[in-house]
């Protein structure tokens, strides 16, 4: 289970990454998405062949998860929409309220009871974050529309931690990709004749941006997406999605050092004495959750076992 754990904040630290390379490379949101879905698509097709892994399944399954991947697709464009927006700290703080979401809709999707506890650490979790991003008036769209970014995460998070568990992760992710891929292309016309302001749809690439494109693809989509799905055959949405409130702190230490070695595109992040806090609270969440979970599976198994001596 540690192995599992620490392999998450890895996973959460390569998101954190994301943000990065959404400064680094030039193309705007929509078009940056669509061509890492579809690198990543075409690497996942050629994982699965290589291994001669089947790919075929029902075609209900398949629009299920062809529609999960649109969800994937807009939780992308947002993310990086927030970013242009607004700084790295502002937007990764915004993605941080996926435990609130999830506290939300698990409960409300997978038919389960709410469990307190898991809201109140969500909203501990946003005071923290409050305090880490120090979003100003100009920068609140950004922020908003970051936490949009973070409800889509969340939904297409409880959708998986069921259909991890009828798909292999690499097939599952194979398909949610392609869905992504596919849903852009059909919205490109529409996004290139009035989302451009008359600019177009802008798919060349220039400089570093097909080496950026490449990580961003192959590390921080095709490995960390599939290794997050596998991992909720262990792990719940609600405790992945609580880890991920890391990714701010991890995505702003990571724009310090860019700054830091002089990168061009990044401005100074300060860490101020709210960051400390802030990060010191998202820590607090994460380290408490698995304390009360604990606590409330032995209360219902003692409450199962006095109900037992009852009957």
């Amino acid at each position: 289970m540690l192995k599992d754990y620490l392999r998450l904040h890895f996973i959460v630290l390569l998101w954190g990454f994301t943000a990065i390379l959404g400064k680094l490379i030039s193309v705007p949101p929509v078009e940056l998405v669509f061509w890492r879905t579809l690198l990543a698509a075409t690497g996942l097709a050629g994982l699965l062949l290589g291994r001669r892994q089947p790919w075929r399944i029902p075609a209900s399954e398949a629009l299920r998860l062809l529609g999960i991947g649109a969800l994937v697709a807009t939780h992308w464009i947002t993310f990086f929409l927030s970013a242009r927006l607004s700084s790295v700290s502002v937007s990764l703080a915004g993605m941080a309220t996926l435990a609130l979401w999830t506290s939300l809709l698990e409960p409300l999707l997978l038919w389960r009871r709410v469990r307190f506890y898991e809201v109140g650490l969500g909203l501990l979790t946003m005071v923290g974050l409050y305090l880490v991003s120090q979003a100003e008036l100009d920068q609140l769209p950004g922020l908003l529309v970051a936490i949009v970014s973070a409800g889509l995460s969340a939904l297409f998070s409880v959708f998986n931690s069921k259909l991890v568990h009828r798909h292999p992760p690499l097939r599952l992710t194979l398909y949610e990709m392609t869905g992504a891929c596919l849903s852009i292309a059909l919205f490109l016309p529409i996004y290139g004749r009035y989302f451009t302001e008359g600019r177009g749809v802008q798919l060349s690439l220039s400089g570093f941006d097909w080496l950026w494109l490449l990580i961003l693809a192959g590390v921080c989509t095709v490995y960390a997406f599939s290794a997050s799905v596998e991992l909720m055959k262990r792990i719940s949405a609600f405790v992945v999605n609580l880890t991920i409130n890391l990714e701010p702190v991890y995505g702003i230490i990571l724009a310090v050092l860019m700054y830091t070695f002089h990168i061009p595109g990044f401005g100074q992040e300060k860490l101020s004495t709210g960051f400390y806090l802030g990060t010191f609270i998202i820590l607090l969440s994460v380290l408490i959750h698995p304390i009360l979970d604990q606590w409330n599976r032995r209360r219902i198994r003692q409450k199962e076992a006095a109900d037992l001596l009852v009957g």
